[in-house]
């Protein structure tokens, strides 16, 4: 037995799993949409919407927000809104969702591919003129794991060739460039607010139009291509079909999801920066050794901890590792194919020169686990000590760390068992469940836990999977 006070590595547990992602309810958002339901307007642009639209445009200071039902729809308006043509060429990267390139394949573009730069896995701005041709339409950019491309200089070029820049910012809603927020930079922004993002809404986009002449006629696109957006602010006795268009709004529901999410967008991101930082200086001397890369964040970017992900040295080490990390419960997982060698890119689009960066980046790149309630399943070797004073009493086992999150829903583990906390029932006993249990299944399988509360301020989020030895007693 280790001595007590002492700290050591992680104690595993079979029982343990740590998810890659898990969506996270931050408090408000069952009461928006039953106050949604109420307002009797679910079909979109109601209450809810307008109060998005409001904080988004507050927040990245952008002359137009418009809420779609996807990021991919919002890059399909942007594809319409820059009049893309059959023949016409997008210049973006290679490693990207496919939805970057779908949007623009849809109107008859033509994807063009460009490497990306080592550090950030961005594209590389110092690649992009010379992938410029006579068709060329615009340049589609992507702000990897919520870190900013070098905005300045892909604007200047754009401006000396006469061409829309495009921000995918899927990954960066609240990362900044130089100040400025992600997404408000170029003539258009897309964020998306899908479940594996940081701010969700189940399936959610936006799109931020910040040139002047787009805004009128992004209201026309997103509304089927009416406009009915003039008629109800009275500008028009009517409305009617004047341009092309689809339907790309959300219901008011979603919209009521996002917005409790939107209030709360600073401190979700603030959570999941603590976690990323806690990998970043556990994984340090593994990069000191050679063993790994860390991502790079330059000095003038701000970003959102969106994704924590590291670069192994081959694809065979990087797969021994996906599959011990699985041992434990873990998932990891690696990211993009490249588009310029799928089948539909090299269909549609074309590469602008050798793809080096971007072929190793996707053959070693490893994503962790990274979620707002991330310290509730597990966390990062040697930085998680359990609560002092927390004790289980539990059937079977006794006098065993107990961590305890007096939430329903929440995660409660004894001993190297997890069990979900089904309901408090008073200051010291709580009703839990195996983890795993169905709701319909919870009252027959509920057992009651008396514990002894922590000392104030000493619980928190700390981790199960990573826990370390703390007080001489093990967490296993």
């Amino acid at each position: 037995m280790p001595a007590p006070g002492v700290r050591h590595g992680p104690v595993f547990s079979e029982a343990m799993e740590i998810p890659f992602n898990q969506p996270h309810q931050h408090g408000p958002e069952l009461d928006y949409i039953r106050d949604a339901i109420l307002r009797a307007h679910l079909c979109g642009d109601g209450y809810y919407t307008k109060k998005c639209h409001e904080l988004l445009a507050e927040r990245t200071g952008s002359g137009k927000v418009l809420l779609v039902h996807s990021g991919t729809a919002a890059l399909e308006m942007a594809a319409l809104l820059i009049d893309c043509r059959p023949g016409d060429e997008i210049i973006m990267p290679s490693y990207t969702f496919v939805s970057t390139a779908n949007a623009f394949v849809l109107r008859g573009g033509v994807p063009v591919f460009v490497d990306i730069r080592p550090d950030t896995q961005n594209i590389d701005e110092t690649l992009i003129e010379a992938a410029i041709t006579d068709r060329t339409r615009a340049i589609c950019v992507v702000h990897y794991a919520g870190v900013a491309c070098e905005m300045d200089a892909i604007m200047e070029i754009a401006g000396r060739h006469r061409l829309y820049v495009i921000e995918d910012a899927a990954q960066g809603v609240g990362s900044c460039y130089r100040g400025r927020r992600l997404g408000s930079i170029g003539h258009l922004g897309c964020y998306s607010f899908h479940e594996t993002k940081n701010v969700i809404s189940g399936e959610g986009g936006a799109l931020l139009v910040n040139a002047p002449s787009l805004m009128e006629r992004a209201e026309i696109i997103r509304e089927k291509g009416t406009n009915r957006a003039r008629f109800f602010r009275g500008q028009v006795d009517k409305y009617t079909w004047v341009d092309v268009g689809s339907s790309y709004l959300p219901g008011e529901m979603t919209a009521a999801y996002l917005y409790a999410q939107l209030e709360h967008g600073q401190e979700i991101n603030g959570e999941r920066l603590k976690w990323w930082n806690m990998y970043h200086r556990a994984l340090a001397p593994l990069e000191e050794q050679g063993v790994l890369r860390r991502p790079c964040i330059p000095e003038h970017c701000t970003h959102n901890a969106h994704m924590y992900y590291v670069l192994l040295r081959s694809m065979e080490e990087r797969t021994r590792l996906i599959n011990k990390l699985a041992e434990h419960g873990i998932k990891a997982v690696f990211h993009y194919i490249p588009l310029h060698s799928s089948p539909a890119g090299m269909r549609f689009g074309r590469s602008a020169g050798a793809m080096p960066h971007t072929d190793r980046t996707s053959d070693t790149l490893l994503r962790l686990p990274l979620y707002y309630d991330l310290g509730e399943e597990g966390c990062p070797a040697g930085e998680c000590p359990l609560p002092d004073g927390t004790r289980g009493d539990y059937p079977g086992k006794r006098d065993q760390p107990c961590q305890v999150f007096p939430r329903a829903g929440g995660q409660i583990h004894l001993g190297g068992r997890r069990f979900l906390l089904s309901a408090r029932r008073d200051d010291r006993r709580l009703f839990v469940c195996p983890a795993g249990t169905r709701a319909g299944d919870q009252r027959g399988k509920a057992e009651v836990v008396e514990y002894v509360p922590p000392r104030a301020g000493s619980i928190g989020r700390t981790g199960g999977a990573a826990a370390s030895v703390h007080s001489g007693a093990l967490h296993a």
